[in-house]
């Protein structure tokens, strides 16, 4: 927990006063937003074009890359939730493991930067509602309670960092299979092609 998180988590979390519409909004964020993120990712991958096919896989390899990742931290790193500090309250049952980073964060991330890696400049509109999704999940788990404002950023960096890694290990598979991709400099030794 970091030096912020106490106050920051106190203005996020909904309490008794917070209208019911926004806890009822932050529980189906946190609830129904993976499964239905999860359906067009489906439908792409069973009906889209050779390179939305791609982009979905590697979308869906930079989110196991980073919940693998953040397995990782959770382990090494355990982490207690506001509720076992008696702090703020939790508006959705949720079992004591360890908070940092946020998995529903981490996942959201991986598959907004992905998909920004992925989108063409006739996309933008992916990009808008991935990230916005994103930043969504990440204000629902702090408002219900299950998470301190460190554990969703945690989250993100963890995703948006596996995501980059994933592409960039894909890129380079790519290249080293297909070398004519890269610039001609690239390929050069001396000024004379090796």
């Amino acid at each position: 927990m970091l030096p912020l998180d106490p106050a920051l988590f106190t203005l996020l979390n909904a309490n008794a006063q917070t209208p019911a519409i926004s806890i009822e909004a932050a529980r189906a964020i946190s609830s129904w937003l993976p499964s239905l993120c999860a359906l067009p990712v489906m439908a792409g991958l069973l009906r889209g074009s050779p390179a939305l096919r791609r982009t979905l896989v590697l979308a869906l390899l930079s989110m196991l890359a980073a919940w693998a990742v953040a397995r990782l931290i959770r382990w090494g790193f355990p982490a207690p939730r506001p509720a076992q500090l008696g702090m703020g309250v939790q508006w959705v049952e949720h079992a004591l493991r360890s908070s940092f980073p946020s998995m529903h964060a981490t996942g959201a991330f991986a598959l907004a930067q992905a998909l920004t890696l992925g989108c063409t400049r006739h996309r933008r509109w992916v990009m808008v509602s991935a990230w916005s999704l994103a930043l969504g999940m990440a204000w629902s788990r702090v408002h219900l309670g299950v998470h301190f404002p460190s554990d969703v950023v945690g989250g993100a960096i963890v995703g948006i960092c596996s995501a980059t890694l994933v592409w960039h290990a894909a890129l380079w598979r790519r290249l080293a299979v297909m070398p004519n991709l890269l610039p001609y400099n690239a390929r050069t030794h001396s000024g004379r092609p090796q």
